[in-house]
């Protein structure tokens, strides 16, 4: 099996070297400035020996390198700077994403494309209109970095395992976006029956601006590590056919009420892509809160 990631930055380099320890495909590494991809595939592939993975790792200024690829997944694009929301990154983004996707369906028609470039839901859409591929074949990183980022912090909150904690992130990936503290547990445990409302609501707030939390810290560029483990864990799913429920940036025709828009929902993913969209029934206080984030996706959307 085979995977191209598209950005040898932060976010895309980082990916590559987690989808090598997982060991379960080759990886090609794409990037316009000659000698970065190069370097860095060269740099992870001497990790193996330690490491213990024996993928081919590449890098090239070449698209036509991601021939045969059973998906590719695009980073490339501007990063945020402080201050900057993700709308802001939309113009240049946008054409960045359909030069991509121009290559793609030169060289490897039919892959699976997963989206990480921000704003991440109108990119996706942008992705899934420049693309001759079927709606469950592109698909978006977001619900599922969200999620994670609601996780950890409930388990800090409540002193446990991060691993014993489930939430739910839907909608846009952005400012928007809509935590689902009821669908959250510990352990099988429901979240309100662990924490008052307060300390819920400040976890919420948090993980909204979470990632413009982490780019106040950082001044320049902004957060990679966990993208990168919610890249890899959605690529694993799919290339092992594992069918993993998560929350993805999916193209909605008819779900939830929502018509010609890529918006974050819980989805099945196996070797198709997207197998199944996932309609939960949702208070109307998450259902309204949805539309509202549904209606700044498409304003975005609107731009393009």
């Amino acid at each position: 099996m085979k995977l191209s990631v598209i950005g040898a930055g932060n976010v895309g380099a980082t990916t590559v070297q987690r989808l090598a320890e997982l060991n379960i495909a080759d990886v090609t590494m794409v990037d316009i400035v000659e000698g970065m991809p190069q370097g860095k595939a060269l740099d992870i592939s001497q990790a193996a020996p330690i490491m213990g993975y024996d993928v081919d790792v590449t890098g090239t200024n070449d698209y036509a390198d991601i021939e045969a690829s059973d998906i590719v997944i695009v980073t490339a694009g501007i990063a945020r700077k402080p201050g900057m929301s993700r709308d802001d990154l939309l113009a240049t983004n946008i054409k960045i994403t359909q030069q991509v996707c121009a290559s793609i369906e030169e060289y490897t028609p039919g892959s699976i494309i997963i989206t990480v470039t921000n704003p991440l839901d109108i990119i996706t859409y942008a992705a899934s209109k420049a693309t001759s591929l079927e709606r469950s074949k592109v698909f978006g990183m977001s619900g599922l970095l969200d999620s994670s980022r609601f996780e950890s912090f409930i388990a800090k909150e409540v002193g446990c395992s991060a691993k014993d904690v489930n939430a739910m992130v839907l909608g846009g990936h952005g400012d928007s976006m809509v935590p689902l503290p009821e669908h959250a547990n510990v352990s099988g445990m429901p979240l309100p029956e662990l924490l008052d409302k307060e300390s819920i609501d400040r976890l919420v707030d948090r993980t909204i601006n979470a990632g413009a939390e982490i780019v106040g810290h950082l001044k320049v560029g902004s957060a990679f590590y966990a993208p990168s483990a919610a890249i890899a864990s959605m690529a694993e799913s799919v290339l092992l056919d594992k069918k993993r429920i998560m929350p993805a940036s999916a193209y909605l025709n008819g779900e939830y009420g929502y018509n010609d828009i890529c918006l974050g929902v819980p989805v099945i993913l196996g070797k198709s892509g997207v197998e199944k969209i996932i309609e939960l029934e949702l208070k109307p206080e998450q259902k309204a809160a949805l539309d509202r984030s549904a209606e700044a996706v498409k304003e975005g959307i609107y731009k393009i």
